[in-house]
């Protein structure tokens, strides 16, 4: 009998699994995701994406070779007064205007709960072994959003995992609720430091700058949805059975430790999720935000920096969604103008930028013409980064851009905002592959000297340049490892946990 069980349970974890993922509704998100959908189906398992019609429509294509072990459902995302029409993404709204999205993300549940009822409806075949969409999910992999998701998942007896795709630190940064409880945060100052469950002694380099910390103690506060983004990750973490993280030791030494120890449940490092190595150095990496080959083959900021020497130009670009304004696009033009480096710009309007107004500074674009390049829309920012012709890249910090900097061991220019970013700046400026451009205190206003000097310190001065490049391409290594696999062992031992912890396991 003992054999029969070992045989059937040897059976179960050689089966692939069947399992949802379903991020919240912002690009960042949405891409992470997928690219994890795609290390999942790399491995022989099916993966159902939701989310709404119009962010599946926006996905990129998934490799022909995993397309049939990738799946998308769009669940109709209800209507909330206010919110603009066709609105499906934090992308499509304004800032004052985000808290709406989540009050619509959270009309979800009813659409959702029909899908996981018809997906957990089907009866097993006569040898009881149903593959890929046939089966019922075996997990759903959940956003930090999703409060309500969990208990209709629980009513079918399948398990949830929280993936987050900011840094790992933030997470522990912002704590369970037993250890908020214990050492509440009220005014800004309390959110400034790291706090007391941090080992001692935490670095006092990891603190957010004062605007930073504003920022995040609103997290903690009810917004226009009814519901603190914090309570938001607190419900959802508390109906999870393990949380998964965007990240690697060594990057982050000790913190998965801790966030098991703050939330009592496994924390496992999903690795970084790196672009596909290709021709590193020579442009043919690629990555989620890649469009189609041809796309990638006309587009003009590789053609141009097919012309450039190598590793002399800074890229540029601020996400998606960083809280830009046109002042501070005008001031980071001016900056790079006094630089006087070569640089290749991937800007996107302010979202409060009034039509017809012009972004850029009067009569920069012709006294920078030569050594400069300024690309609105979409940019191939993989294939750039991998481009020989860049040296360094100038980002708002953003995990997601950082680790993928992190492939191609760019040193950094960093100017960051909001979430986790001021935290990802103070990691990289530890260790060494990055310089932090100087902000007022309080504000956080910076003025074009600030961005002239970081960008100087980076890319013209000759200590600082060859012992930056140097410390960024030592960590590349580490996060590669010998080998080049190292963060793809993270996702199988992320697989090889989902199996452990399944519907039949225990944490």
């Amino acid at each position: 009998m003992a054999g029969d069980q070992q045989q059937q349970a040897e059976a179960r974890a050689a089966d692939p699994l069947h399992i949802v993922v379903f991020p919240w509704l912002a690009f960042g998100h949405l891409l992470a995701f997928l690219e994890l959908a795609k290390r999942l189906a790399a491995r022989g398992h099916a993966v159902t994406f939701l989310s709404t019609p119009r962010n599946v429509a926006r996905l990129p294509p998934v490799p022909t070779a995993l397309s049939g072990r990738v799946r998308t459902v769009a669940l109709p995302l209800p209507p909330v007064e206010g919110l603009p029409d066709g609105a499906e993404s934090s992308a499509d709204v304004p800032r004052e205007k985000a808290d709406l999205l989540k009050l619509a993300f959270d009309g979800l549940a009813a659409p959702f709960a029909d899908f996981l009822a018809a997906a957990c409806a089907r009866d097993r075949s006569k040898d009881g072994r149903l593959e890929g969409f046939e089966k019922r999910p075996d997990w759903i992999v959940v956003d930090f959003a999703h409060h309500w998701l969990c208990p209709i998942a629980d009513q079918h007896q399948v398990p949830c995992a929280m993936f987050s795709i900011v840094l790992a630190t933030t997470i522990a940064y912002n704590g369970s609720r037993r250890e908020n409880a214990e050492h509440p945060r009220v005014t800004v100052d309390d959110f400034m430091p790291m706090p007391r469950w941090f080992p001692s002694p935490s670095s006092s380099s990891l603190a957010y700058r004062r605007h930073e910390a504003a920022w995040k103690a609103a997290l903690f506060r009810p917004n226009a949805s009814g519901v603190s983004d914090m309570e938001r990750i607190w419900r959802t973490e508390q109906r999870c059975r393990l949380l998964a993280f965007r990240g690697c030791p060594e990057v982050e030494p000790g913190v998965f430790p801790l966030l098991a120890e703050l939330f009592r449940k496994p924390a496992v490092p999903a690795g970084l999720l790196l672009p596909e190595a290709g021709d590193a150095r020579g442009g043919g990496g690629r990555g989620t935000d890649d469009g189609s080959e041809e796309e990638v083959a006309r587009h003009g900021a590789l053609r141009w920096l097919d012309q450039q020497p190598s590793r002399s130009v800074l890229y540029v670009a601020l996400g998606t969604e960083a809280p830009v304004t046109a002042a501070s696009v005008h001031e980071l033009a001016l900056g790079l103008e006094l630089s006087g480096v070569r640089f290749l710009w991937a800007l996107r309007a302010p979202s409060a930028n009034a039509a017809g107004t012009p972004l850029l500074p009067e009569g920069f674009e012709a006294r920078t013409r030569g050594r400069g390049a300024v690309c609105a829309g979409w940019v191939p920012q993989v294939r750039v980064l991998a481009h020989a012709a860049v040296g360094a890249f100038l980002t708002h910090c953003g995990w997601g851009s950082v680790a993928e900097s992190l492939r191609f061991g760019l040193p950094l220019v960093m100017l960051p905002f909001v979430v986790d970013q001021g935290l990802v700046a103070r990691i990289m400026a530890e260790r060494g592959v990055g310089v932090e451009v100087a902000r007022r205190d309080g504000d956080g206003w910076f003025g074009r000297d600030d961005v002239a000097a970081a960008v100087r310190r980076v890319m013209v001065d000759d200590e600082g340049k060859k012992t930056l490049a140097l410390n960024a391409t030592r960590l590349q290594e580490l996060v590669v490892g010998e080998d080049g696999g190292r963060q793809e062992r993270y996702v199988d031992e992320l697989v090889e946990c989902l199996r452990r912890h399944g519907s039949t396991g225990t944490l």
